[in-house]
């Protein structure tokens, strides 16, 4: 089955139906407006203007900006698209009726500049006089959306931030919140394969390495020629200049490790930390009135499924939308293992967005109001549901671990499991973390049972009913260490009937930062928060136990009835995340019963009848 909403009764009206009434009036330019605008401080930025043509009057202006190539170069008579990374939105949205600038941010594609940190504060002053430019522009009507896939998409919330009145409306797209913990150290653990291929990416673009670039699957067809200037670039020699300042760019090894605890600041800067390029930073000053339709999929990276909810949860004054599907990140890809043929997503994504754009921006009657504001996927299902809040389901079940079972009630007499961590574990390279290294993934944990087979693990009866959860499980342990550190891996799957095991979600720890602590305002969750600041950080007393709540990235999965509840737990993931502590793997005793029970709290509801 697929994710299609075809027939569904999660919408009044569904996001297919929508578009199906919604025509494409006007005629697409055979080129963008594209030319500089210059910055306060002399930077000139790259921007494309693709406006309707045919259009009665001027109209809203939705912007896109990206690292990623506003456009490419191609090589003449190809006819492979100049803007694989916007392409989607400018195709589908100024046709009906908005015009969609897409802008090279600074030290990137054709503009000037170097990037002084991934997602800069610059670039957030940047995006508030690019909308000064646009909505001067007699084709602009003054109301300004933004949006776009991960990068692009958190810097529609930069831009929102900033409190220009002409923001109206943002949608991002697979986006994070917090860009310590949603992407490079969730649960404190470091991904150091992702830090390195994100490099290689962005030395391969920003200083034109078409040789390099060629080897990431989304941009390898031989006619893209680097990044394309603007118009008034008739030789090229402006680009040249631009690519030599990229040079100067930072590289994301060496710049994210400096920031091992979450707010810290850099040595030789104390007003900049992770906090500076992360949008939870500014989300006060996102004024109330500015609509968000927050988007993201259940197998969507490290933690940008938490991020869509945290904008829900946070963002309390403002109309906020959830949408959460069976996706990959980016939606590339339905991650269910019951899809059917083929891996696109059938979901009318673009459909869902336009609705959104409509009632915001251009202020028809959507009928959006009435819908609910949450609707997500459940897998196995196979089907969309509906609600009003987050969590939607509010019952909880704990299962209680025993020696080698989930069981309903607390083991007698208590005990432990005992595991080395084997450093050699890793779960492969067809995983939630490859789209984030522009990896072209469409098969997801093929080779899981045998993976996870070499767990320590703890399953569950058979269940008498299909049963839905959703929402965080989050595993409650009592561990003793035999280090004074250690990363706690957990995972969660589905063993079915027939025995085939399932790969549904997973979270992780690193035991220095057990510590939680209140939510902020600005960083509202519905599990366990921690702040991983250097002076809540504790090294574990070997052979002391000690207590870890461990929330497991969100995920909608109904257990079919026969199935069984597995939870296993690794003490590493060589694939993608850094060794703790280094050369030095530790003895973990997980214990049962007694005093210190472990147990495993479920967002769980049963269709029994």
């Amino acid at each position: 089955m697929s994710d299609t909403d075809h027939q569904s009764t999660a919408w009044r009206v569904t996001p297919g139906t929508y578009l199906a009434g919604r025509a494409a009036e006007h005629a697409m330019p055979a080129s963008p407006i594209s030319r500089y605008v210059t910055m306060r401080d002399g930077c000139r930025i790259a921007l494309d203007a693709w406006v309707p043509e045919g259009a009665a009057g001027p109209v809203p202006t939705v912007l896109i900006l990206t690292p990623y190539y506003r456009r490419f170069a191609v090589t003449p008579g190809s006819d492979i698209d100049a803007i694989p990374n916007a392409s989607k939105f400018v195709r589908f949205l100024v046709p009906r009726g908005y015009a969609v600038v897409v802008v090279d941010v600074r030290g990137t594609g054709a503009s000037f500049g170097t990037r002084d940190s991934f997602r800069s504060p610059r670039e957030r002053e940047d995006s508030r006089e690019i909308a000064d430019w646009v909505t001067a522009q007699p084709w602009c009507d003054g109301r300004l959306g933004a949006t776009g896939i991960s990068y692009p998409g958190a810097q529609s919330d930069f831009l929102a931030s900033t409190g220009h009145p002409a923001v109206k409306a943002i949608a991002p797209l697979f986006a994070m919140w917090d860009t310590w913990h949603d992407h490079y150290y969730p649960g404190g653990v470091f991904l150091n394969r992702l830090s390195r291929s994100y490099d290689e990416l962005m030395i391969a673009m920003d200083h034109d390495r078409r040789d390099l670039l060629k080897s990431f699957a989304y941009y390898s067809h031989p006619d893209y020629q680097g990044p394309a200037p603007v118009d008034e670039d008739t030789d090229g020699t402006l680009l040249v200049e631009a690519i030599r300042e990229h040079l100067g760019n930072f590289h994301m090894p060496d710049f994210i490790t400096e920031f091992r605890f979450r707010e810290e600041p850099l040595p030789y800067d104390a007003s900049f930390s992770s906090a500076s390029f992360s949008p939870y930073t500014y989300s006060d000053q996102i004024r109330p009135d500015v609509a968000v339709m927050a988007t993201s999929g259940w197998m969507d990276g490290t933690g940008f499924s938490n991020a869509a909810i945290i904008r829900f949860l946070t963002l309390k004054e403002n109309p906020v939308h959830l949408l959460l599907g069976p996706w990959d990140h980016g939606a590339r890809s339905n991650v269910s293992p019951w899809r059917g043929e083929g891996s696109a997503s059938q979901f009318p994504l673009l459909a869902q967005l336009l609705r959104f754009f409509d009632h915001y921006l251009l202020g028809r009657d959507t009928g959006l109001q009435e819908e609910a504001r949450i609707h997500y996927f459940s897998i196995h299902a196979e089907r969309w549901q509906a609600a009003q809040s987050w969590p939607p389901v509010a019952e909880t079940r704990r299962l209680h671990l025993a020696a080698g079972a989930l069981t309903q009630d607390p083991p007698t007499p208590s005990g432990a499991t005992t595991l080395r961590v084997d450093f050699t574990f890793g779960t492969g390279g067809n995983t939630r973390y490859e789209r984030l290294a522009a990896v072209d993934t469409t098969d997801y944990y093929p080779d899981w049972a045998t993976r996870s087979d070499s767990l320590a693990g703890w399953t569950s009866l058979p269940l008498d009913a299909d049963t839905e959860i959703t929402g965080h499980a989050v595993a409650d342990l009592w561990i003793k260490s035999s280090e004074p550190d250690a990363s706690i891996f957990v995972y969660l799957s589905e063993v079915e009937a027939n025995g085939t095991v399932r790969y549904v979600t997973e979270g992780l720890l690193r035991a220095l930062h057990r510590k939680e602590s209140p939510a902020p305002l600005r960083y509202q969750t519905s599990w366990p928060f921690r702040s991983y600041h250097r002076k809540d950080a504790s090294p574990l007393v070997p052979g002391r136990a000690e207590r870890l709540r461990i929330p497991l990235l969100p995920t909608s999965w109904v257990f079919k009835a026969g199935s069984r509840i597995r939870l296993s737990i690794a003490g590493t993931d060589m694939d993608h995340c850094a060794q703790v502590p280094h050369g030095r793997p530790p003895i973990l005793s997980i214990l049962h019963g007694g005093e210190h029970a472990s147990v495993l709290d479920l967002p769980m509801r049963s269709y029994k009848d």
